[in-house]
Formats: structure tokens, sequence, C-alpha cells
């Protein structure tokens, strides 16, 4: 029987230190992209692909994103007594989005282990996985068109892209034979490398926060030792997964913003509101003044 994929996990544990001290007392997740939390970016794109439950691994001060998605009658009665009905739409269609469920990662101990956490809520059916640093902006959710490739293999997809020079040792990079007939699109993974030194790496196809796994990953990350910095690594669990199954790595259609570095942040902050029609022309203006 095919399986499909209903269920997406968001790590939401790390302490955002790159961000502080603006992630000091709120999380990195929360920060907004004009006006909408960098996370809802990801929750949106799951629901748009199909997920129906959502799964978010939290940690100690992370109960902003609870209270994000949650109900908040207090504020929904001062807009609907102001008549503020446009407001009042937005804040109940944020609530009404999709059923959440949250587990806690009590240690920030990587990323596997992030992802080992969701175990007793994802249980035994495949999976993805979206990390919210990382925004996509794509005609065709970057989320759908992996379950796309899932439908057809019932193999783990990881989302690659091109990244040419040295900036390829920021990444987990692949080793693939490409698919015939996917224009280059689609690779069977043959190894991965975390990091690599730039003459190191087996490829310019990095690995980008968004993955369908099946279950057995969770076996492998049970058994893989902590790595670098006591941290349980995602790519160890994948290297051992590959021994039992195969993975692809696509090449997604879109652009891919890196929210989680600052410079990244302002870029897709311009960008995602260059293209709002209340906000765009105006920003425009302005940018053509600065005269840069």
């Amino acid at each position: 029987m095919t399986k499909k994929v209903r269920k997406a996990v968001f790590p939401a544990a790390g302490l955002g230190t790159r961000f502080l001290p603006a992630t000091k007392a709120q999380p990195k997740e929360m920060l907004p992209l004009v006006d909408k939390p960098i996370i809802q970016y990801g929750v949106e794109e799951a629901v748009a692909a199909g997920c129906d439950q959502i799964i978010i691994v939290t940690g100690r001060g992370k109960s902003a994103i609870e209270d994000h998605f949650d109900v908040s009658y207090e504020l929904e009665k001062m807009l609907e007594e102001r008549g503020k009905t446009d407001l009042l739409k937005i804040v109940r269609q944020i609530s009404d989005l999709i059923h959440i469920a949250y587990v806690r990662q009590k240690e920030a101990l990587g990323l596997g282990h992030a992802v080992l956490t969701a175990r007793e809520l994802v249980g035994d059916e495949p999976f993805a996985v979206l990390l919210a640093d990382d925004v996509i902006d794509a005609a065709v959710p970057c989320l759908k068109q992996l379950m796309d490739v899932f439908d057809q293999t019932q193999c783990s997809v990881l989302a690659t892209q091109v990244v040419e020079g040295p900036g390829i040792s920021a990444y987990g990079v692949l080793e693939g034979k490409p698919v015939a007939g996917s224009n280059g699109q689609l690779y069977e993974v043959v190894s991965l490398v975390e990091k690599p030194r730039p003459e190191e790496a087996p490829s310019n196809l990095a690995v980008i926060g968004r993955y369908i796994l099946t279950p057995t990953v969770f076996e492998t990350l049970a058994d893989i030792k902590a790595g670098a910095g006591g941290e349980l690594q995602l790519t160890d669990g994948l290297k051992q997964l590959l021994k039992k199954e195969k993975i692809y790595g696509y090449v997604f259609e879109g652009k891919r913003h890196d929210t989680g570095d600052k410079l990244g942040f302002l870029k897709a902050t311009v960008e995602f509101a260059l293209k709002r029609p209340d906000l765009g022309g105006p920003l425009r203006q302005y940018l053509k003044s600065l005269n840069l």
C-alpha cells in the first residue's frame, strides 16, 4: 500500500544565539518577516502540501510559539468590539490553521535528537521535517515537491540546491547518481558528508532544511553515538539509514532564504515586503531614493 505523508515535525528548541540580544527572551522562530513569524511560513507550507498534523519540538523559553498558534480570546474580543473585522480574520486564521502538538526537548542535543524526540507522536509512518530558518518561496510548496517524489519512490527524500564555491562547506553535501529522465533534479544518494572543506565536497548539491523521512530513521538515530559537541547529528542517522534503504535528493524549484543568518533575514524581509501589494510600491520608491 502506498503510504502518504501526513505529519510534519518542526525542531524549534534551539537558542538562536546568532540573533542575540533579540532572542534573549523570545524564540528566533517568532522573529517576523514583515508581519508574520518565521515559523508560520513553514507551517503554512506544510498545510499547503497536505499535512494535517504539525508537531513542534520546543524547549525552555519557547511558550510564545504555542501562544501564537493558540486562540487569543482577549485579543479577539477586543478586535470584535472595535469592529476591526479584517484584523480579527487574520488572528483567527492562525489558530484555525491546523492541529498542532508539542513535545519538549529538554536539552539541545542536536537536530538528530530533536527529530528522535518526536518519535512517539509520529509513530510508524513517513513524516516531514522542516527547519523554520529556511523560508522557501516557491510556486509549488517545496514540501509538496518532495511529497510528489516520495509518492513515486516511497523512500526518504532530501531537499537540495546547487551551491557553488566555498559556501558549500556550510552544508551537508550529498554524493548522488542522477535518476534517468529527471532533468538533473532527482538523485539517488550514495553518501552524505557534513560541512566538508570545499576541496573535499563530493558534489555541489547542498542539503536544505526540508526532509521527508521514513520511520526507520528513528531506529538509526537511536543507535548512533553523539558526535561533535555531544550532539546527535541527523546526517549521521541518514548515513546509517542509507545502509538499509534508498534515499533521494531532489533539487527543488523555488528561492530559499536563510533567515537564520542576519543578512539572509534582512534580504528575505525586503524581498517579501516588495511582493506585498500594500508595501511593495512605497518600499521600492524608498529604496530608489537611497541612491545606493
